[in-house]
């Protein structure tokens, strides 16, 4: 349009232009700001607005629920809440109501779902029948690893957390953590099930309080191992679960060999091939896991072989863990 209002400034200047060449200019720049001001106004019409989450990541702890909700966010259709709500299991945020959570949310069209993580709701025991008064019909991701691979990352957190927060504190170095064995074991060799990274890596024990109130349909387990090696077959499957459209694509992921695990790019325009910001997760993630002693491993495999039967049995799949 502006081009057009040059050229008719320039034919103005001639005294041989007519009337009627001027007049079809200024038809032709009619219309195409009337074109213009109909898209702007369109897509001032858009609403966005703060609704209740429609899908929820409960867990489990360590197993890459942080990757899951940053590779789902991707997704055009999908908007995330920045950080972990922890509306149902923590009393203090659940007694602010269902008003303050929808605060929480990101601003979604009519076209977008919301989606919030926190690990904890997976174990924490009234959360099922808290999230069912919200919303019986909710979607829900949970996300596993093998057990006695969650276990040591857990423990590797945990120390790797503490001595970084006292390091922060004071210059002397701190103490060494104490051996995995020690923490998980019994004097007698064995298994101490108060530990809770012991307790969390027993999926069946949790999934059994959901599958007492959410029918399995609404429930989709994702493979946290598989997620590491191909994101994007994983995702494929999240896609079709939550009923998005197929956006997702395998070059929007690459394995970034520096980190040890997939990185990905996030388009600004979903129409076009072109990506233009790259997303890794942070140093705190994929660390560096401590040698345990292969007798340690072994006794764990066996405790966890019966709870992992059940759990195949609970999910229709067999994940193929190792057993001894």
């Amino acid at each position: 349009m502006m081009y057009l209002q040059w050229v008719l400034s320039k034919y103005l200047r001639y005294r041989y232009v007519s009337p009627q060449t001027i007049l079809k200019c200024l038809v032709i720049i009619t219309v195409l700001y009337k074109l213009q001001n109909k898209e702007n106004s369109e897509e001032s019409k858009v609403v966005r607005r703060k609704t209740l989450p429609s899908v929820l990541i409960i867990g489990a702890r360590k197993c890459g629920t942080r990757a899951l909700i940053d590779m789902l966010n991707l997704h055009p259709q999908v908007e995330k809440a920045q950080l972990e709500v922890h509306f149902f299991d923590r009393d203090e945020n659940y007694e602010k109501g269902l008003e303050w959570y929808e605060s929480q949310m990101p601003e979604i069209t009519e076209n977008q779902i919301s989606i919030e993580k926190s690990p904890s709701y997976f174990v924490t025991p009234e959360v099922p029948e808290r999230v069912y008064g919200m919303n019986s019909t909710i979607k829900l991701l949970l996300i596993v690893r093998e057990p006695v691979t969650r276990v040591i990352s857990d423990y590797t957190q945990i120390y790797y957390y503490s001595n970084s927060t006292n390091n922060a504190s004071r210059s002397a170095a701190p103490p060494p953590p104490p051996p995995l064995s020690s923490l998980i074991l019994h004097p007698d060799g064995s298994i101490n099930y108060n530990y809770k990274a012991t307790r969390i890596s027993i999926y069946s024990r949790y999934l059994q309080r959901w599958v007492d109130i959410f029918p399995t349909s609404q429930i989709h387990v994702i493979d946290g191992d598989a997620l590491i090696r191909d994101p994007f077959t994983q995702l494929q499957e999240v896609e079709k679960f939550l009923n998005l459209e197929a956006r997702l694509k395998r070059e929007d992921f690459y394995f970034n060999s520096t980190k040890g695990f997939y990185c990905w790019k996030k388009r600004n325009d979903y129409n076009d091939t072109n990506h233009n910001t790259v997303h890794c997760l942070n140093d705190s993630k994929g660390r560096k896991h401590p040698n345990v002693d292969r007798r340690v491993i072994r006794k764990l495999r066996e405790f966890y072989r019966p709870f992992n039967q059940k759990f195949y049995n609970m999910v229709g799949r067999d994940f193929g863990w190792p057993e001894n």
